[in-house]
């Protein structure tokens, strides 16, 4: 077997291929990206992590806690929170209690979301291969009947040139 015959078999796509590109073509999946639905408590749990995950929070936070600590120390109002600061270690507690959870159901989310969107790029990479693979069959098939239709131009050639020489 010659290796122009050995290539044009490699292209050769099988009949579950083309069931998986109709498949695919009718699922449209560039064009039908993923939608997430998302209830009241995922909006909240989303824009808390983005709330508590931002600069401006730490900021904020280690301000409050600077504030609270010089305060108690200085004793300008009165010693509400005395030094080993038992009250505002239950506030953090308190807050990454209530935080830690919805972090997690956050990234949770952002996870399944991720998943969806690989599954779809999946699909449009596998759909683009296998138009491609289709593709190829196709030229292959054109070059195929160009080179039969250049021998018999060539055979023709043969035999005028040989009509010719007698």
């Amino acid at each position: 077997m010659t290796n122009k015959k050995r290539d044009h078999d490699k292209a050769q796509m099988s009949p579950e291929d083309y069931q998986r590109l109709r498949e695919l073509r009718a699922q449209k999946p560039a064009r039908r990206a993923p939608k997430f639905a998302r209830t009241q408590g995922a909006v909240v749990a989303d824009w808390f992590a983005k709330t508590v995950g931002s600069w401006r929070f730490i900021i904020i936070q280690s301000i409050v806690l600077a504030v609270w600590i010089v305060l108690n120390f200085i004793a300008y109002f009165s010693h509400w929170d005395p030094y080993p600061f038992i009250l505002l270690n239950l506030v953090l507690s308190t807050l990454a209690a209530i935080q830690a959870p919805l972090i997690i159901m956050s990234q949770r989310r952002q996870e399944i979301r991720d998943r969806l969107r690989a599954e779809n790029d999946y699909r449009v990479n596998l759909k683009a291969e296998l138009e491609i693979r289709q593709l190829h069959e196709k030229v292959d098939h054109i070059l195929l009947i160009q080179w039969k239709r250049m021998l018999e131009i060539q055979e023709i050639q043969i035999e005028l040139l040989n009509e010719l020489k007698k």
